[in-house]
């Protein structure tokens, strides 16, 4: 049985990806910011020690082992250029700690316990299509973060594919989640859409498959590849 650690388990794509894993038989460690009466670990990414004290618990949970690391947690929380200079570093820090921070730490311990044992082990990152193309004047440090989300699953594919480490990465445009719903509503709305050749937004299911065919079936020449998933917004 595949042992996987997802972060941001408890709504949106993270639960979708839950259910998914779970149907395909994958014994799942599920972090949320907060614990829950199913299992889901507590740790809040804004703490730099969380990364390394979930790391530790999601191993004796699974007995000493994880296969896959799947770093979906994140933040997306507007930061005006017209804030206080405190304000928008503050904002600024705390999405480039939850968004990538975490996930840098997780992947560190990640490749280090399957190098440590000599064994094979995968590495999904939840990225976004704000990663390529950039976002709005209000979310310089979601799309930064983002970014840096996508150069560092380059490094770690090119890096340790030869030990049977692979690394894979998604980058949705908006999903239909409580978090981009306020996006959308604070740039227009239905408007927005025109910018989706597909008409309309991915739906958490969608994302969740995609996440799970990384996990689990996406073979190993597939390492290093960012699947897009932006109903045509932003092709490359």
């Amino acid at each position: 049985m595949t042992t996987i650690l997802l972060t941001g388990a408890s709504r949106g794509i993270g639960a979708a990806t839950r259910t998914a894993l779970h149907a395909r038989g994958a014994s799942v460690i599920a972090q949320a910011t907060r614990p829950a009466a199913d299992g889901t670990i507590g740790a809040d990414f804004t703490d730099p020690l969380a990364p390394a004290m979930l790391w530790e618990a999601a191993l004796d949970a699974a007995g000493g082992q994880i296969d896959v690391l799947i770093n979906n947690a994140g933040l997306f929380a507007s930061n005006p250029v017209e804030s206080s200079d405190i304000e928008w570093l503050d904002r600024w820090e705390a999405t480039l700690r939850i968004n990538l921070t975490a996930a840098a730490q997780l992947s560190r311990f990640a490749v280090r316990h399957w190098q440590e044992r000599g064994i094979l082990g995968r590495v999904v990152h939840v990225a976004s299509r704000a990663g390529h193309r950039g976002d709005s004047p209000a979310h310089w440090h979601y799309a930064a973060a983002k970014g840096g989300m996508l150069a560092m699953h380059k490094t770690i594919a090119r890096q340790y594919a030869a030990e049977g480490i692979l690394s894979f990465a998604i980058a949705p445009g908006f999903t239909d989640t409580s978090m981009a719903d306020d996006y959308l509503t604070s740039r227009g709305g239905a408007a927005l859409l025109r910018d989706i050749p597909l008409g309309r937004v991915a739906t958490p299911d969608e994302i969740a498959a995609i996440i799970a065919f990384c996990a689990l079936d996406a073979p190993p020449s597939m390492t290093g590849a960012t699947i897009d998933a932006n109903g045509a917004s932003y092709v490359r």
